[in-house]
């Protein structure tokens, strides 16, 4: 299923124009199941996108989420990033992923075009993998 993930968030990428995208799946733990880092993409993309996923998983919130908390309570959003080890990006892209049932079976990470692209992306690849998605 990460590798359907990541296919399906490239091919979107590929279909609307998108910068090279890097795509970054983890498990429930925070492991990195999959990652794919697209011909063209900056050298440090990988690293954006597994910090806005291993963000999520941690906090159990997509990342766009964590954006409005960074927002509401910067002094929080500062110290979780030191609690975790500064692996944590709070702007979209990070989306957790859950099962038919709704636990949460991990997160897909994705950086190389705006936050919002990278997000719709990240959405788009876990729905065609028949999983849901949930970015905030």
């Amino acid at each position: 299923m990460a590798r359907q993930i990541i296919a399906a968030a490239l091919s979107v990428g590929k279909d609307s124009g998108l910068k090279p995208l890097a795509v970054v799946v983890l498990d429930a733990g925070g492991h990195v199941i999959a990652a794919e880092r697209e011909d063209g993409s900056s050298n440090k993309r990988f690293e954006i996108a597994h910090a806005k996923a291993f963000g999520a998983i941690s906090l159990g919130s997509g990342s766009r989420a964590l954006m409005k908390r960074a927002e509401e309570q910067p002094y929080f959003i500062i110290g979780a990033s030191q609690a975790i080890g500064s692996a944590l990006i709070a702007v979209p892209g990070g989306v957790l992923v859950r099962s038919a049932e709704g636990a949460i079976v991990g997160a897909v990470g994705v950086s190389g075009d705006t936050s919002d692209n990278d997000e719709r992306a990240a959405v788009e690849g876990i729905g065609q993998a028949g999983l849901q998605a949930q970015p905030d």
